[in-house]
């Protein structure tokens, strides 16, 4: 596989990190409490990505393609984890600042909201299965360069949202209103909510 096609692959990637979605909205969510539960939900999206690549691997991704009733099922799961993310978010708004640290969430925690907001996305399992194809010659279609490919996805969703993290936590703790950390943690608890619903009425 070519260097050329290699950055071509990242590209894409970072398109597809930089454009708004579940992922972006939990990390931030996350953000507000700090830069380090934000960065852990960083990485436990990465990772979601890069078990969506061994799932691509290995074909279980063809066979949720194949099976309407299996990508239902993943689909609401999903759903319902999105919506519980913000309903969550919702009953624990806790003022932010000094005087809230002890209230923020954990490291662990965070990580695996991350990892099972990607994980229970098939639309990532789609893109590998589409996409993927696309850079890889034919002679070498196979489980170490699907999940090199993966790997790639993983490392530039995380470094863009680990960005998007940084940024958040300092802009908070820059700004140093309580009125303003509670509006954008009330607005990325109700589009997690929002797109949760969504992805439930698109298989209704």
């Amino acid at each position: 596989m070519t260097t050329t096609a290699l950055l071509g692959f990242a590209g894409l990637c970072l398109l597809l990190a930089i454009t708004p979605g579940p992922d972006t909205f939990l990390v931030l969510r996350y953000s507000l409490s700090g830069v380090r539960p934000g960065v852990a939900a960083a990485i436990g999206s990465g990772l979601g990505s890069v078990a969506w690549a061994a799932a691509v691997a290995l074909g279980l991704s063809a066979f949720l393609q194949n099976s309407a009733s299996a990508f239902v099922t993943v689909k609401v799961a999903g759903g319902l984890y999105l919506l519980y993310l913000g309903l969550v978010g919702f009953r624990s708004r806790q003022p932010t600042g000094p005087v809230a640290e002890s209230a923020a969430p954990k490291v662990g925690p965070a990580l695996r909201s991350g990892l099972f907001s990607c994980a229970l996305n098939p639309k990532v399992g789609l893109f590998f299965l589409a996409v993927v194809p696309q850079f890889l010659p034919a002679h070498a279609v196979g489980f170490h360069m699907i999940m090199l490919l993966g790997v790639i996805d993983g490392v530039v969703a995380v470094i863009w949202l680990v960005v998007v993290a940084v940024g958040a936590a300092r802009a908070v703790l820059w700004l140093r209103k309580p009125r303003v950390t509670r509006t954008l943690d009330l607005t990325s608890s109700l589009m997690l909510a929002v797109l949760g619903a969504i992805t439930l009425l698109t298989v209704l």
